[in-house]
C-alpha cells in the first residue's frame, strides 16, 4: 500500500502531450496540448502507483478533492455541457486521471475523445496567458 505522496517521474508520454499547470497538495496538475476540447489530467506525485485502490485512503479522498476542484474550475472556465471523468490506463499505466469538458459542439462528440479528436495544438503565444489564468483561478 502506498502511504504518501513521495518524488515521482511522470510518464514521458504524458510529458509530450501536455503543458505543466500546478502541483496541487497531492497531484501534478497537466493540461492537454489539445484546444479542441478543455482537458486536464491529474497525476498523483506517488511514485509506480496505477491504481487508485493502492493509494492510502487519505491520499484517496485528497484526489477526490483535487479532482472535484478540478472539475470546478472547468466548469467556471469553459462552461462545458457534459463533463468526462476517468482513469484508463490502458496506454500509460501510471495513475492519472482525465477531466475533460465535453461540447454537443466539439468535434468528437458524442464519441470518447481518445483517437477521436484532430491534433489542434494551443496557439503558443496565447499558452502562458491561458495557464497563468488557471494558476489565478486556483489561487
Amino acid at each position: 500500500m502506498l502511504a504518501q505522496p513521495t518524488d515521482f517521474h511522470l510518464d514521458p508520454r504524458l510529458s509530450a502531450d501536455c503543458e505543466f499547470v500546478v502541483d496541487l497538495p497531492i497531484s501534478r496538475l497537466l493540461l492537454v496540448n489539445n484546444a479542441s476540447v478543455p482537458w486536464f489530467i491529474l497525476v498523483p506525485r506517488v511514485d509506480e502507483a496505477t491504481e487508485m485502490t493502492h493509494l492510502a485512503m487519505p491520499i484517496q479522498h485528497q484526489l477526490l478533492a483535487e479532482v472535484n476542484q478540478i472539475s470546478q474550475l472547468l466548469e467556471q472556465l469553459y462552461q462545458p455541457q457534459k463533463l468526462n471523468i476517468g482513469a484508463l490506463g490502458n496506454v500509460v499505466s501510471q495513475l492519472h486521471i482525465h477531466v475533460i469538458g465535453r461540447f454537443h459542439s466539439d468535434p468528437a462528440w458524442p464519441s470518447p475523445v481518445w483517437g477521436n479528436l484532430p491534433n489542434n495544438p494551443y496557439i503558443a503565444s496565447e499558452l502562458p496567458k491561458m495557464l497563468d489564468k488557471i494558476r489565478q483561478c486556483l489561487g
